[in-house]
């Protein structure tokens, strides 16, 4: 079986963009994860799949998959590449508005340019039931402990769960440590991305993302939006935020509790090609 796909990425943050409109999702979780491969494989951060919609409202549906096979509720740089990919296949047009559903739920997509999108990503949720994350009630900041070490985090869901935490240095290499120990930590019962945040000023953010299932990525949408809503709950940073990753930067505009969250950011195509699946694993 010959598997066509797009490779594309946002701002370094990588995916495999499968065209599922007539046929569905044809991978399964091994199919997944040896396409993920680096080595032997194509290679990406996440697998998209633009499908047909199952919410009536919207236009299309596009699953996620983490590079170890795992499904994700939510993508901030894939659904920017999902809408660059619909506007190449003649889906949607430059300044147009498109209702597109994810697996947690419909977001709004306007194409500023080719390869230029951006997104309402819908209201930062904080109730630690819905993050989900082990609180008995809904804070601003919580004591986690984290092995040996003791931090303090913001918990919010963007579709999907993030941890965030306020360092002082971004090249300290204590996170390498702490990011997976986050991710995987108990009190997120579906684990989470770990976001860790240097603040610059009221309008600029650095961060850099351990993601749940993908590991250290380039860069990370909803771990920017996460970032943004948090500092923005404590009343840190004003409405317009520039947050920079490895790959780039991101702009997120938020107004606060009862607005949505607006994600703006490039997309761009790297190549096509053609991926043998192994007889053993069609």
């Amino acid at each position: 079986m010959q598997l066509r796909f797009s490779k594309m990425h946002g701002i370094g943050n990588d995916f495999v963009v499968l065209d599922g409109r007539r046929h569905g999702m044809p991978l399964n979780t091994a199919q997944i994860r040896a396409l993920a491969d680096r080595h032997t494989g194509v290679g990406f951060d996440q697998l998209l799949s633009v499908e047909p919609a199952r919410d009536p409202s919207c236009a299309f549906y596009y699953g996620i998959w983490n590079a170890d096979g795992s499904p994700s509720g939510q993508c901030g740089n894939g659904v920017r590449c999902v809408a660059a990919w619909l506007h190449r296949a003649g889906e949607l047009a430059i300044g147009d508005n498109a209702r597109i559903e994810s697996p947690s739920g419909p977001v709004t997509v306007r194409l500023l340019g080719p390869n230029e999108v951006t997104v309402d990503m819908g209201e930062p949720i904080f109730e630690p039931a819905r993050i989900p994350f082990a609180a008995e009630q809904a804070a601003d900041r919580y004591e986690i402990r984290v092995g040996a070490d003791t931090l303090q985090i913001g918990a919010v869901s963007m579709g999907n769960p993030h941890a965030v935490v306020i360092v002082g240095e971004l090249t300290d290499p204590a996170l390498q440590r702490l990011g997976p120990l986050l991710s995987g930590h108990e009190r997120f019962a579906q684990s989470a991305n770990a976001g860790f945040v240097q603040q610059l000023d009221r309008g600029r953010l650095r961060l850099r993302v351990h993601e749940r299932g993908a590991g250290w990525t380039q860069a990370c949408g909803t771990g920017a939006c996460a970032a943004m809503a948090i500092l923005h709950q404590r009343g840190e940073v004003d409405d317009r935020v520039q947050v920079e990753l490895p790959g780039g930067t991101l702009r997120i505009d938020w107004a606060g509790p009862g607005h949505a969250l607006w994600m703006t950011g490039p997309a761009a195509f790297a190549f096509e090609g053609e991926w043998p699946v192994p007889a053993h694993q069609a």
